[in-house]
């Protein structure tokens, strides 16, 4: 896909940028518990910088519903956006309005001011025209770099950049080169894995990825849906057995469109959910007791799988294989991470993950570092992933 980039962006020194930035956080007593957002940012807010624009951060925190709740200030992260940005950060008391404006009248070229939450004020998620206006006035140049909320038609993700000259962000180039790369115009044969508990949250992903990929590997607590769905003995197993009937439609269409379905052909399974519970592999098809639990994907559906990466040149994937917070289910998910890492390292494979669980699972196994590229965007990667447009992204669009 075409999108305006800041490549495309000319004469920055005296403008001022508003930058749409994801810096909604995890917070604890008020401090910043994890600064991945704040970091992802640096280099759109560096790039600013150096051209010689003012940068006004444009971000939401949490769900104030439109009404000033100051426990959700955004003023909060101000000395942690410092620390990481080594440069000063000013703070704007609101996002609109006088304290905004005049925040930015004192603002040096190359400087850097917070806008308090675009979310005290109901415009922003009912992308009223009438507030994105207000922030309009504020700018010269719009600068998405918040992909994690591009799914959103809100005021600042995407009425605003139909107002003003509007480009990609670094953080956000990235992402939609990455995305582009694994399922817009990817090397095939193509992979995909999809983990998960439930097939009723991803049925409008399983349906666009069989229509798109040459191998599709199912997992999680899906994959226990769609092995009822075939009669197998699933025992006491989380399965969502209304399902059925749409898991074998799945499966027909996977048949149609030419992409071969891994499901498992051996499974772990335990009696209960815990830290080193007794465990044993069983084949699909053996009989299981009301309290046998499928709780990971057995060592010949991993070999399976990893044969099939060896012959693929693209992975997407999203979601784990099991229940990887609790050892020693972690097992078949570890070594589907190793052994893409291993791949994406030699050369060999483009491996594209995203999707909160996957992303903790990829922590959990330590190659997140090695993967291609690890979206921490949920529901917008999910939603890119399930072919649907994003507003946000949409509005970048070259014509």
């Amino acid at each position: 896909m075409t999108f305006r980039t800041l490549d495309d962006a000319r004469d920055l020194a005296g403008k001022t940028a508003l930058v749409r930035v994801d810096f909604n956080v995890p917070m604890e007593d008020g401090r910043v518990t994890d600064d991945t957002r704040l970091r992802v940012a640096l280099p759109t807010i560096n790039r600013l910088r150096e051209a010689g624009a003012k940068v006004a951060l444009l971000a939401h925190f949490d769900r104030p519903k439109g009404k000033v709740v100051p426990s959700m200030s955004l003023r909060y992260i101000v000395d942690e956006l410092c620390e990481v940005l080594a440069a000063p950060v000013q703070f704007a008391e609101d996002c609109v309005g006088d304290a905004a404006r005049a925040a930015l009248a004192e603002l040096p070229l190359g400087g850097v001011v917070l806008l308090e939450n675009v979310r005290f004020h109901a415009g922003e998620e009912a992308n009223d025209p009438a507030f994105a206006a207000q922030l309009a006035e504020l700018g010269d140049v719009y600068v998405n770099d918040a992909f994690s909320a591009a799914h959103r038609a809100h005021a600042s993700t995407e009425g605003l950049a139909r107002l003003l000259p509007a480009y990609a962000g670094e953080s956000m180039r990235r992402e939609l080169d990455a995305l582009d790369a694994a399922l817009g115009k990817p090397q095939k044969p193509v992979i995909g894995i999809v983990g998960g508990a439930k097939v009723s949250t991803k049925l409008d992903l399983l349906k666009n990825l069989v229509s798109q990929l040459d191998r599709l590997a199912i997992g999680g607590g899906m994959a226990n849906t769609f092995l009822f769905a075939q009669g197998i003995d699933i025992g006491g197993s989380l399965a969502e057995k209304d399902m059925a009937d749409t898991a074998r439609a799945i499966m027909a269409e996977a048949k149609t469109q030419g992409c071969e379905l891994l499901l498992p052909v051996d499974m772990v399974v335990a009696t209960e959910v815990r830290p080193g519970a007794a465990a044993r592999t069983v084949r699909a098809g053996d009989a299981l007791s009301g309290d046998d639990k499928i709780l990971d994907a057995g060592p010949e559906t991993v070999a399976r799988l990893t044969a099939a990466m060896d012959a693929s040149k693209t992975l997407i994937w999203n979601g784990p294989l099991g229940v990887f917070e609790v050892p020693p289910f972690d097992a078949a998910t570890l070594a589907a991470a190793t052994h893409a890492a291993d791949l994406t390292r030699a050369g060999k494979l483009v491996a594209v993950a995203g999707g909160g669980d996957t992303v903790s699972a990829l922590n959990h196994a330590g190659v997140s570092d090695d993967m291609t590229f690890v979206s921490t965007a949920g529901g917008a990667f999910l939603e890119w992933m399930e072919g649907k447009p994003l507003p946000g992204v949409e509005a970048l669009r070259t014509q």
